[in-house]
């Protein structure tokens, strides 16, 4: 009897699962008489040349040896005995540039001139007119092109580690940064927009002021800003022993910025060698000015600066030279005052960020208690007062540390502060915080009106 059409469905939906013949049938499909017996000797030849491999060594890819059995120790010291060193000469002028005939002169320290070819590792693209290079002692071809000779005390002028300080600890000195920005940052995120005006952006800043107010750190948050090269120089650095060592070193630090692609150079203290000239008939400070010269002629002199931001920070501008001041070598002056109540406030707030000190401390009294102070000595107040939290085996530092410092550093206050006559409030003097001891209400008042003439009470 045939099957019903019914039971041809259900056997084509569930068909029946492979056995172990099936599969070994459907194993032999394509496969020819001998392929058995060619995979078993393929395996054993695999497995002979690696026990040859094993015993006599094979090249390593990561040094690029060739197989113990190759190495010839006497003829590869001996090459490396017959090989001499490279000699140091300069390429003064290039015959036939660009073509196939092309040779260069050659000028070897102390020996002669030469007309020379390349070697076979070099390519005519890498040498130009002036460039260091390296010859050899026998035919004086050209082997390798060489850098700028660049004084390595120079060299270490470059500040390689990023420093930690940003815009945000420089307290006070809000229009300051906008004005440093201006002229650092403006110019390298957005230069389109001085080239659709017409206008050169300004290249050198002067920050000047009293000591203490935060020229420096701000180049140190300028630094840190910036992804530019940044060349940090003391003054006093350049000012050398012999005669014409200063200037050669401003020159190689000149020639190093312009190799970046953009570069920031900031001189520290720049009175040491910006002084105005003078003839003091002994010439004790011909040197310094000769320094001073090279300076300013690698501001603005006759070559282009390229695109070099320079920046100065002196807090003697009265005795800096008149032609180092000028438009076009430094653009703008920005003056670092001393800080006004709300900037000292907030430089409090910025150094005891990081403090451990308790809840409720009224930063702008202490302000207040510090006229005609600068950042540092803010810095100097906050440091003694976690001193007195150490001393008295605490792990806070209260607002009563905070007054005692700032008693102590008596030197900071000032009666003719901009912020005098001080107007203290009565109210605020005798909260809560202070009525529970009225030794200390005391001490706050009288440390308030102490070296004040004109008190105001509301």
């Amino acid at each position: 009897m045939a099957p019903e059409p019914e039971d041809e469905i259900k056997d084509e939906k569930n068909p029946r699962p492979l056995d172990e013949d099936d599969i070994a049938l459907l194993k032999t499909y394509g496969l020819g008489p001998y392929s058995t017996s060619i995979k078993k000797v393929e395996k054993e030849i695999k497995e002979m040349a690696k026990k040859i491999n094993d015993l006599c060594g094979i090249k390593e890819s990561d040094t690029g040896l060739a197989a113990p059995s190759q190495w010839d120790l006497v003829s590869d010291k001996q090459m490396m005995q017959e090989e001499q060193p490279l000699q140091v000469a300069r390429c003064t002028k290039i015959i036939n540039p660009n073509t196939e005939d092309a040779k260069y002169v050659i000028n070897v320290k102390q020996i002669a001139k030469f007309v020379v070819g390349l070697g076979d590792k070099v390519s005519p693209t890498d040498i130009e007119e002036g460039m260091r290079v390296g010859v050899d002692r026998n035919k004086y071809q050209i082997q390798i092109p060489l850098p700028p000779k660049i004084d390595p005390s120079v060299t270490m002028m470059t500040v390689e580690e990023k420093p930690d300080v940003t815009y945000n600890d420089v307290g006070g000195c809000k229009e300051q940064i906008e004005k440093m920005r201006e002229v650092v940052e403006l110019p390298m995120l957005h230069p389109e927009k001085f080239v659709k005006l017409g206008i050169d952006p300004p290249k050198g800043v002067l920050c000047y002021g009293p000591p203490g107010t935060g020229k420096t750190l701000l180049a140190r948050a300028v630094a840190n800003r910036t992804d530019a090269c940044f060349i940090r120089v003391i003054g006093s650095e350049l000012v050398q022993k012999y005669v014409g060592e200063g200037a050669r070193m401003v020159r190689e630090l000149f020639q190093m910025a312009r190799s970046k692609k953009a570069c920031i150079v900031f001189f520290d203290e720049v009175d040491a060698i910006g002084g105005a000239r003078f003839d003091d008939g002994v010439g004790g400070d011909n040197e310094v000015q000769r320094t001073m010269l090279e300076i300013v002629n690698q501001l603005d002199g006759f070559d282009a600066r390229g695109n070099i931001k320079v920046l100065m920070a002196t807090n003697r501008p009265d005795t800096l030279d008149p032609a180092l001041l000028r438009p076009g070598r430094l653009d703008r002056k920005v003056e670092f005052g001393l800080p006004d109540l709300e900037s000292r406030t907030q430089i409090f707030k910025i150094h005891t960020r990081t403090m451990n000190c308790e809840r409720d401390i009224r930063f702008e009294l202490l302000a207040r208690l510090c006229p005609n102070s600068t950042g540092a000595d803010i810095r100097s107040v906050c440091t003694e007062a976690g001193m007195y939290a150490i001393r008295a085996r605490r792990k806070t530092v209260t607002e009563k540390d905070f007054l005692d410092a700032v008693n102590k550093y008596g030197d900071i206050w000032s009666p003719e502060s901009p912020d005098s006559p001080l107007v203290f409030s009565l109210t605020a003097m005798l909260d809560e915080k202070f009525s529970s001891s009225l030794a200390a209400n005391w001490e706050l008042y009288s440390l308030a009106i102490s070296g004040c003439s004109d008190i105001n009470f509301i």
